[in-house]
């Protein structure tokens, strides 16, 4: 029987709570993921995803744009549109990570995660022995194990 150790990436990359979603999001940029364990000193206290960075419990007011030719003309609400964007990216992980995180354990097995992947509606899950992590197993990790020979 498959297990998730078999399959999880043992190389995690973390965040910390502390972090801004501005950092955070660059991060995500350069390593090519999408989300990571948040992590404060050895301790799993959450896990943040791109679509908490774009930020649950915070409301983007967007400009409006008056389009003249080859000419933008930015009306009066671009102003708080740029304060709130502002106040956004410097907000901390802390603010906008999932706290009732999802683990298993190295020995459990794939179809425990695959039905993780399912019932809850998880893209990811962090792997834990004890209080450590030890590693993550993402929907892309297990499509990976599924189409080999």
């Amino acid at each position: 029987m498959t297990k998730a150790a078999d399959i999880m990436t043992e190389d995690v990359i973390v965040v910390s709570p502390q972090m801004t979603i501005k950092e955070v999001s660059k991060l995500f940029t350069e390593e090519g993921i999408s989300g990571a364990p948040v992590i404060e000193g050895d301790q799993l206290i959450g896990i943040v995803s791109g679509g908490d960075l774009i930020v649950k419990n915070e409301r983007v007011k967007f400009p409006n744009y008056l389009y003249f030719l080859d000419s933008v003309f930015y009306l009066d609400s671009f102003k708080e549109f740029e304060d709130d964007f502002k106040k956004i990216v410097k907000m901390k992980i802390e603010d906008v990570m999932t706290t009732d995180i999802i683990t298993v354990e190295p020995d459990d097995s794939l179809e425990t995660v695959a039905n993780l992947f399912v019932d809850r509606g998880i893209k990811r899950v962090p792997v834990i022995k004890g209080e450590q992590l030890v590693g993550i197993i993402t929907r892309a990790d297990l499509i990976r194990y599924l189409s080999q020979d």
